[in-house]
């Protein structure tokens, strides 16, 4: 994806390189070179002819992306001008083996899988230094007393560390749940119509789509899912369920740095700065990451309109989730990156809190806030073996206004 004047602030972090056109490309080369490879498997052709083919796709340099998304305007998908392009690679002899007994769709599907596993684990590293910073302000502030608001109005007394520990808890949630979305995510091939007729005999094709489902290292399904679109339906859930809690965080945070709250402020180092109130000192990084989750429910929405789909090929809907899954990718990798900045670019201000605490004039306690704070922290430690989480490098931020 190319810069431009929006590319910093809506495609922060590394998750848009992971889901660009080259990467898309690179992607459906390596499902091209594991489909011969499994051919060879189970001996539908010659080791030779799969090496020969391997060594084409691994050629990236001659194959570009944009040739082949013109090409695909006249065909429907890029990958009949892909496989052209690689025929046009290998021995005459050699050609009419490549994308044996597949179909662009097995490729496409293939190519999505590997490039929503790379992207995601971009995504976790991300999702990681949330957490971090979320697990060093709950440490640090586990006992920091602070007003607890219900319906924006102020509640009962709490504290910032239970706080910080219900965004800890919800991070390390979704981390989990893309983790093992991630480890299920499936290999595509059927052949034109889900039936793998493109083989010799019904064993030679169960045995190329278990050999290729291991050399991409993606779950061998059961069967094709050509147009039972469930690996698509559980990652647009994930996704946006995780949007939804990144989201949050930046809120809490964009809420907590309001002027007539200020329980949290931006410092002064050129971040947050306003084109005609100088004394501004806006929340950048939080807007910016609530800004990236507010678009993943609607491309999110339109994966799971796409999942109902016309019998063994669908048309227009498939076709529709390339570029949603690409940029629900990008979108919660963009706010992720944004709030693990947000989360560390602040200074809190005790005083702040303790004041608007005391206009409660409320005796309650905080209940079992610390209890609840210690529990994130031990699931935190557990999750990460950080036994170091309340060792925070930062300076003090207390009191800073």
């Amino acid at each position: 994806m190319s810069d431009g004047l929006f590319t910093q602030t809506h495609q922060r972090g590394a998750v848009r390189d992971e889901v660009s056109s080259r990467a898309w490309l690179r992607a459906m080369l390596e499902a091209e070179a594991a489909l011969a490879g499994a051919c060879a498997d189970a001996g539908v052709f010659p080791a030779a002819t799969a090496d020969a083919i391997t060594a084409a796709c691994a050629d990236t340099d001659r194959y570009h992306d944009a040739e082949l998304g013109a090409s695909a305007a006249q065909t429907g998908n890029p990958v009949v001008g892909l496989v052209a392009a690689i025929q046009g690679a290998v021995p005459d002899d050699v050609a009419i083996y490549v994308h044996y007994g597949a179909t662009s769709q097995d490729i496409i599907d293939t190519a999505a899988m590997l490039v929503t596993r790379r992207a995601m684990t971009v995504l976790g590293t991300d999702l990681g230094g949330c957490a971090q910073a979320a697990a060093s302000l709950v440490a640090r502030h586990r006992d920091t007393p602070m007003v607890a608001r219900t319906l924006l109005q102020q509640a009962v007394p709490s504290t910032f560390g239970l706080k910080a520990a219900s965004w800890l808890h919800g991070i390390e949630l979704i981390s989990r749940r893309l983790t093992d979305l991630q480890q299920q995510l499936p290999a595509q091939l059927g052949g034109a119509a889900g039936t793998l007729e493109g083989y010799p005999d019904p064993g030679s094709g169960l045995h190329v789509a278990r050999s290729f489902a291991a050399r991409v290292g993606l779950v061998n399904p059961r069967l094709p899912w050509h147009t039972l679109r469930y690996p698509i339906g559980d990652l647009a859930g994930a996704l946006a369920t995780t949007a939804g809690v990144l989201g949050k965080i930046a809120l809490d945070l964009v809420l907590l740095a309001q002027t007539e709250v200020g329980e949290i402020t931006i410092p002064e180092d050129g971040r947050g700065g306003s084109s005609t109130m100088a004394h501004k000192r806006n929340p950048v990084a939080a807007i910016a990451a609530r800004s990236a989750a507010k678009r993943a429910p609607g491309l999110a929405a339109t994966l799971f309109s796409s999942m109902e789909q016309e019998h063994e090929r669908a048309a227009g809907a498939w076709q529709a989730e390339w570029p949603a899954l690409s940029e629900l990718l990008v979108c919660v990798g963009s706010a992720a990156a944004w709030l693990n900045n947000a989360l560390e670019c602040f200074d809190l201000d005790a005083d702040r809190m303790a004041a608007n605490l005391a206009a409660l004039g409320s005796s309650a306690t905080t209940g079992c806030a610390a209890a609840l704070v210690d529990r994130a922290l031990a699931d935190h430690r557990l999750m990460t073996g950080d036994t170091g989480a309340d060792e925070d490098p930062r300076p003090a931020m207390e009191g800073t206004n």
